[in-house]
């Protein structure tokens, strides 16, 4: 049986989506803006902070499952421009280091929903 996740620490699905969903010990997130849960407005600044929201949305929507940032296997990165992928993965790097670093597929999007810079998923296991 799927259960829904969801947590006021990670923006509002924007359309028919869960934040999240669990299925026996794993968890696939949806993608992840760089909204600010508390006024689901943009962060300031750019892709540096913007990555770091997106992050933390990650962060919260795995941590109301039970997994973590620990525990994730795959990423998906979505930036709307591929000059900033040195800068994300800067940011990147910080939350998931290199030693064991998930999975990951990275790519351009012509476009991502409000314009965002950055979208980031991923699929974890609950510990």
């Amino acid at each position: 049986m799927k259960t829904k996740i969801h947590t006021n620490l990670a923006p509002a699905a924007i359309g028919p989506y869960s934040q999240g969903l669990a299925f026996k010990d794993m968890v696939f997130t949806s993608g992840q803006l760089p909204l600010d849960p508390s006024t689901m407005a943009f962060v300031e600044g750019g892709i540096k902070e913007q990555a770091r929201q997106s992050l933390a949305n990650l962060k919260a929507v795995l941590e109301e499952s039970g997994a973590g940032l620990d525990t994730v296997l795959k990423t998906t990165c979505f930036l709307s421009d591929m000059e900033n992928f040195v800068a994300f993965n800067e940011v990147y790097t910080e939350v998931f280091g290199t030693d064991v670093a998930p999975a990951r597929s990275c790519v351009e999007a012509a476009r991502l929903p409000k314009d965002a810079l950055v979208e980031v998923e991923a699929i974890a296991f609950i510990k």
